[in-house]
């Protein structure tokens, strides 16, 4: 062929130059006009009437002259980059595409490339997620992070920040976008409102299960916690299973560790339960303090967290242990067994207040039966709330809670729920003198649960 097939150019057959007066052989001048035919065939027509029929091979180009461009606008096209890749310019100026996004199983600890660029990485366990410095990874370079299977920890470079923490907790079940900015890091903002959510749009305050209970295998020092959830005002936690605290230790983050605010545990003491929220990632734990409120808690060793609600309450007895309770989903606690808060103890006409094994500090219900026994045939004891003051017991005043049969010394038995005072008080007065036993069934301490 007289076209070279590496350069392209064409170069006519020998014996085609003829000179004035020379007689044409016809040998090479028919060779010129078939070679000259089938270079015609081989040319690529303008009108698009025919296909390339092997590679297109083009100059390299620029950014400002691409190797295949417009007539109307010779600046936008293609062209070739430096190492073999291929580029796309836009009015002289080059256009960057991002990487294909690439999809990788992550099942522990894994620290982020440059070459994860575009990645989704889903991490089926508990795991950190080391990120390069910012600085290598560059701007623009992001990264799709799933939790399925445990809660992911993404820990920036040295002092580099993440949304302006120094690091983002993912919970299992959620996932985060994460933008390098070329000194630090930063997400679109949607796993903060969907965690936020709660807060910023629901309202009241209440507590849904998170019921109490004597640890199975260490009744008298750890309280299970049931799963559930408890909200105050914008403040709200939730927990997916159960949940051990002590009260025989100070606190610690996490099931199974100590749980008090401050001090040792006491005898015959009164302990409240407060559910926390830590404010990084919303995670659920439990406080027990002494305190009838939220401001009367001891949070030096709860940095970095928000007391939400009180949800509960146990006693200690006099040997510091935990009294055996069961508890209900209305806030009512039934000891197992019943407490005798007294026994034959003078009452009369002068009336006279009764302590009671329940929560100290705050009113409560409590669950109470009576034994009574009077000298008097005709007689009735009264055990009522401090706050109604001085009540008078008899059919003629206001009532009572047991009475003599019309025999004298004999016994009558009756039975109530009756608030205290704070002081766990309750006031008893007969219509003559006589003798009262009380028996302490529970209590009801109010917390926010209505089922």
């Amino acid at each position: 062929m007289p076209r070279n097939p590496s350069t392209g150019v064409y170069s006519k057959p020998a014996g085609t130059t003829p000179s004035v007066g020379q007689i044409i052989d016809p040998v090479p001048w028919n060779a010129l006009t078939t070679d000259l035919g089938n270079e015609i065939t081989n040319s690529l027509p303008r009108d698009g009437s025919a296909p390339m029929i092997s590679p297109l091979k083009i100059a390299s180009g620029t950014v400002s002259a691409p190797g295949i461009g417009f007539a109307s606008v010779p600046q936008t096209g293609l062209y070739l980059k430096g190492g073999g890749l291929l580029g796309f310019t836009q009015n002289g100026v080059d256009i960057a595409f991002g990487r294909a996004s690439v999809y990788a199983a992550k099942s522990g600890d894994y620290t982020a490339l440059a070459t994860d660029d575009n990645a989704v990485l889903r991490f089926t366990a508990a795991a950190t997620l080391t990120l390069t410095a910012a600085a290598t990874l560059a701007a623009n370079w992001v990264i799709t992070v799933i939790a399925d299977g445990g809660d992911v920890t993404v820990d920036p470079n040295g002092a580099e920040t993440i949304d302006g923490a120094s690091t983002l907790v993912i919970p299992n079940g959620n996932s985060a976008f994460i933008v390098c900015g070329g000194s630090a890091f930063f997400t679109d903002k949607v796993l903060t409102r969907l965690l936020a959510k709660a807060d910023s749009s629901a309202v009241g305050s209440f507590v849904d299960g998170l019921l109490l209970s004597n640890n199975a295998s260490n009744p008298n020092t750890h309280i299970d916690f049931a799963a559930g959830s408890a909200r105050s005002g914008s403040s709200f936690v939730s927990n997916a299973s159960s949940f051990t605290k002590r009260i025989n230790g100070t606190w610690a983050v996490g099931t199974g560790n100590g749980a008090l605010d401050t001090g040792s545990v006491a005898a015959s003491a009164t302990y409240f339960a407060y559910a926390l929220r830590k404010n990084s990632d919303l995670s659920f734990d439990v406080v027990f303090s002494t305190s009838a409120t939220i401001g009367g808690v001891t949070t030096t060793l709860l940095t970095g967290y928000t007391i939400v609600k009180c949800i509960g309450v146990v006693l200690t007895n006099s040997s510091s242990n935990i009294r055996a309770f069961f508890m209900f989903p209305n806030d009512e606690y039934q000891f197992v067994t019943p407490i005798i808060d007294a026994a034959n103890i003078a009452t009369g006409l002068a009336g006279a207040l009764l302590a009671l094994t329940v929560p100290n500090g705050v009113k409560s219900k409590a669950k109470l039966r009576f034994m009574f026994n009077s000298p008097s045939t005709t007689n009735s004891v009264l055990v009522h709330d401090p706050a109604k003051g001085a009540l008078v017991a008899g059919g003629g005043d206001q009532g009572g809670v047991a009475g003599t049969p019309q025999v004298a010394s004999g016994f009558s038995v009756g039975n109530g729920d009756i608030w205290t005072n704070t002081s766990r008080q309750v006031r008893h007065v007969a219509g003559a003198a006589g003798a009262l036993w009380v028996f302490n069934d529970g209590f009801t301490f109010s917390c926010g649960r209505t089922a």
